[in-house]
């Protein structure tokens, strides 16, 4: 056979593999399917049957995002704006969608922030995390399993991150858990993050796992950008945060630790939505900036504005770098104690050593 026949025979045969990887439909013997409807931007997750999340990527969005999360009953932890509206909760901080992966300051442009209410003069300031491709997913009778591309781009369509992110999707009886292993790689020029507040692994849960509150707040990003988070009524709502070290409620904000639980009753299911942290993550361990109107996010790199100075990372990847941050998000339909979830905590790590 000729050269020129056998490379694209070769060819051939690597894209006829990729796209069968990509639309092959789960085997009937797997509990955790994983099906891609790229025509509708969405990777959807299902769980013996039932709907888990969706790894979505809408126009409407500046980042792709899982959403909803579901417990192992079926309960929906994640709010629903800005994409689907629901009676009682809170419309604040539309940036705030699903469970993300960004950072406020990355070369002076912010990627957390970033949404279509945004005015048009604020927008060069921005970045968007763009998808690029779908480059394998897998079902399974343990785990599920998808890799993504996608792009860090600025306002004017440079591009100054490649992220590869490898997500594992697991559940049985009580719980349901995401790995996140997302390793961000830089072009052709230093790419830095210097400490902020707002980043870098964040989720939004429903009304039902804030902390009560029984007076507006008004919170104030970096840029000086405020957002009134109004008091609403507090019937139901009864979450509460427990980290590593100890800190609980309100308190856990601004502090590091291993891990960090969100607790509460959703109806009449027990719920605790639990962030861990890996330790060959950058800024290990992370801080929390975990608010009581139901922001859940892990910032290893905020250390100068968590800290009030005492620390600074100031992290930057050289050109052609690399940096990866490994987490899992374990959904359990219990409240966790301190003892399980530092189990939950050892297996992560063993896992990814």
């Amino acid at each position: 056979m000729r050269a020129s026949s056998l490379s694209a025979l070769v060819i051939f045969a690597a894209t006829t593999f990729l796209v069968w990887s990509i639309v092959a439909k789960p085997n009937p013997s797997d509990r955790i399917s994983v099906v891609a409807n790229e025509q509708e931007r969405r990777v959807d997750i299902s769980i013996d049957g039932q709907p888990f999340t969706s790894y979505i990527w809408p126009i409407t969005l500046k980042k792709p995002v899982l959403y909803p999360l579901r417990t192992a009953k079926g309960t929906i932890i994640t709010r629903g704006f800005p994409l689907e509206q629901r009676p009682g909760e809170r419309i604040d901080h539309p940036h705030h969608a699903g469970l993300w992966f960004n950072y406020e300051d990355v070369n002076g442009l912010d990627f957390w922030n970033n949404s279509e209410a945004i005015k048009t003069e604020n927008a060069p300031k921005m970045g968007t995390i763009v998808q690029h491709s779908m480059v394998s997913l897998k079902s399974g009778a343990l785990q599920g399993e998808l890799d993504v591309e996608t792009d860090w781009v600025t306002f004017d369509k440079k591009t100054l991150l490649n992220e590869h992110t490898h997500f594992v999707f697991r559940g049985g009886a009580g719980f349901r858990s995401v790995d996140r292993i997302t390793t961000l790689h830089a072009l052709d020029q230093k790419v830095s993050f210097p400490d902020a507040k707002d980043g870098m692994l964040g989720l939004r849960v429903i009304r039902a796992l804030e902390i009560p509150s029984d007076k507006p707040e008004v919170y104030t990003d970096a840029s000086g950008r405020a957002t009134t988070v109004a008091k609403l009524d507090n019937t139901g709502v009864n979450g509460t945060y427990l980290t590593s070290e100890g800190k609980k409620g309100d308190a856990a904000w601004g502090t590091r630790g291993r891990w960090c639980n969100l607790s509460g009753l959703v109806g009449d299911e027990p719920v605790t939505i639990t962030i861990l942290d890996h330790p060959q993550n950058p800024g290990f361990p992370t801080y929390w900036h975990a608010r009581g109107y139901g922001l859940f996010a892990a910032n290893p790199l905020g250390q100068k504005i968590f800290s009030n100075g005492q620390e600074e990372l100031n992290f930057f990847l050289a050109p052609r770098a690399s940096a990866t941050f490994r987490y899992r998000i374990l959904i359990s339909s219990a409240i966790l104690t301190p003892e399980a979830t530092e189990a939950a905590y050892q297996d992560f790590i063993a896992s990814y050593h």
